[in-house]
């Protein structure tokens, strides 16, 4: 089953809709954050399983105002920056395991090294 995914529409400074794609929600410091990647980038690899075209991510700060009910999607402080990117690395190389288990490989089993989750993929 495809899991539901978050789609987020900003607007640039010239007043052009695009639209980012939520991977990731994460807590750090109290404060909820998104991590959100452009589905719209050019990538001419197509459905290649080895593509290494590189996708813009950004790091969002979600701010809840409960009495609309509404969420808002604000650039973090600057001086949180180099830890949330830290963070975010992390979490994306532990997602980066091809048997969708929440496991603890090293290596990727998509290199070609044997993995040590317990999974059947090298």
């Amino acid at each position: 089953m495809e899991e539901e995914r978050d789609f987020v529409v900003f607007t640039d400074d010239d007043g052009n809709d695009f639209e980012l794609d939520v991977i990731d929600y994460f807590d750090y410091e109290g404060k909820e954050y998104a991590v959100l990647i452009d589905n719209n980038d050019e990538c001419e690899c197509g459905d290649e399983e080895e593509c290494d075209c590189e996708a813009n991510i950004y790091i969002m700060q979600i701010v809840v105002n409960e009495e609309e009910d509404t969420e808002e999607f604000v650039s973090p402080a600057e001086e949180d920056m180099d830890a949330l990117i830290e963070i975010v690395q992390a979490r994306l190389e532990d997602d980066a395991c091809c048997c969708d288990e929440d496991c603890d490989c090293d290596d990727c089993c998509e290199c070609g090294e044997e993995c040590d989750c317990g999974c059947d993929k090298e």
